[in-house]
C-alpha cells in the first residue's frame, strides 16, 4: 500500500478541474503539495484556498509544454520539500473537427501539452523518485479517448493513445530499472483514463498560447464538435472530486489502469475485437451511451 501522510505531490494542471481535486485530496491525507498551471492567478487561489485550510503548499507557474519549465518545476519542489513522492501529469487541453480541417497550430498546442507534458514530467521526475529508493508513484492523465477512436476528436484522440503507450512503456521500463531493488523503494505508475466530467476541458481555448492561436474562423465540424463536448461534460454524472477519490484508491493498491466508466470497458473490448478479426473500425459514439459520456 502507498502511503500519503507526509509525503510530497506535485501536480500539473492544478489550478481546475482533476488537478484542484487532486490537490484537495492530497491536502485531506497530509500531503505537501507542489501545484503547476499555466493560469497564474487561478493557481494563486487554488493555494491561497488550501493554505487556509492549513495544507503546505507552493505554487509554481508551469507551461508543462515547455522542457525548461518543467525543470524548473522540479526544482522549486526540492528547493520547498526535498523530495517528491507523488506525480500527477494532468495538465491537458483538447481540440475537434475533422483531422484535415485541424491546422499545424491545432496539433502543436495540443501534443505539446498532452504528450510533451507528460514526457518532460518523465523525463525529469523519474530520475529523482530513483534515486531516492522510496516508495514513488507517477500518475498519467490519460482518457478513454486513448482507449477509443471517436469521430471529430482526432488530434485529442491520437494524443491521449500516445500517453496510453507512453505510460504502459514506463511501467515497464520501471520494472526492468528496478528488478534488483527492494519493493519498499519501489516507484510504479497508474494510467487515468475518465470519462466526460464536469471540468474545465470544454474551456481550454482559453489557455492557448497567442502564438498557436488560429486566424482563421473555426470551420462547421469544430463547432459541432465543441458543442458536443460542451454537452457531454455538462452531463458527466462523475464530479472531479469522485475521480480523485478514485484516483487516491488505485494509487494506494498500486493499481496501473484506472478508468472511472467500466461500463465503457465492453466498447474497448468492441474495437480490440475489429482489431483483431480485421474488421473495419466501429464508431464507438453509434454504440453504447456510456461511450458519449467518455472525455
Amino acid at each position: 500500500m502507498f502511503e500519503f501522510e507526509g509525503k510530497v505531490a506535485v501536480i500539473t494542471g492544478a489550478a481546475s478541474g482533476f488537478g484542484r481535486a487532486f490537490a484537495a485530496k492530497g491536502a485531506s491525507l497530509g500531503m505537501q503539495l507542489v501545484l503547476a498551471d499555466v493560469n497564474h492567478d487561478a493557481l494563486a487561489q487554488t493555494v491561497d484556498a488550501l493554505r487556509a485550510d492549513g495544507a503546505k503548499v507552493i505554487g509554481v507557474p508551469t507551461d508543462v509544454s515547455n522542457a525548461a519549465h518543467v525543470e524548473a518545476l522540479a526544482q522549486a519542489a526540492l528547493d520547498a520539500f526535498g523530495k517528491v513522492h507523488l506525480l500527477f501529469n494532468n495538465a491537458g487541453v483538447g481540440s475537434g473537427g475533422f483531422l484535415w480541417e485541424s491546422s499545424a497550430n491545432d496539433w502543436s498546442w495540443v501534443f505539446g501539452v498532452n504528450v510533451m507534458g507528460v514526457a518532460h514530467g518523465v523525463r525529469v521526475f523519474a530520475p529523482i523518485m530513483l534515486r531516492q529508493n522510496e516508495p514513488a508513484h507517477i500518475v498519467n492523465t490519460a482518457s478513454v479517448a486513448g482507449l477509443l477512436s471517436p469521430p471529430a476528436m482526432g488530434i485529442y484522440n491520437a494524443s491521449k493513445h500516445a500517453v496510453v503507450s507512453l505510460t504502459e512503456t514506463l511501467y515497464h521500463d520501471l520494472k526492468l530499472a528496478q528488478a534488483a531493488q527492494a519493493e519498499a523503494g519501489e516507484v510504479g505508475c497508474s494510467l487515468l483514463c475518465p470519462a466526460f466530467v464536469p471540468t474545465g476541458i470544454a474551456d481550454a481555448e482559453r489557455a492557448r498560447p497567442d502564438a498557436l492561436r488560429n486566424e482563421a474562423t473555426p470551420t462547421r465540424s469544430q463547432i459541432a464538435a465543441g458543442k458536443q463536448l460542451q454537452r457531454a461534460v455538462q452531463s458527466g454524472k462523475l464530479s472531479a472530486t469522485d475521480v480523485a477519490d478514485i484516483t487516491f484508491e488505485a494509487i494506494a493498491a498500486r493499481r496501473f489502469y484506472i478508468v472511472t466508466h467500466p461500463g465503457i470497458m465492453a466498447t474497448v473490448k468492441l474495437r480490440h475485437e475489429d482489431i483483431e478479426q480485421l474488421r473495419n473500425p466501429t464508431d464507438p459514439l453509434s454504440l453504447k451511451p456510456e461511450v458519449k459520456n467518455a472525455d
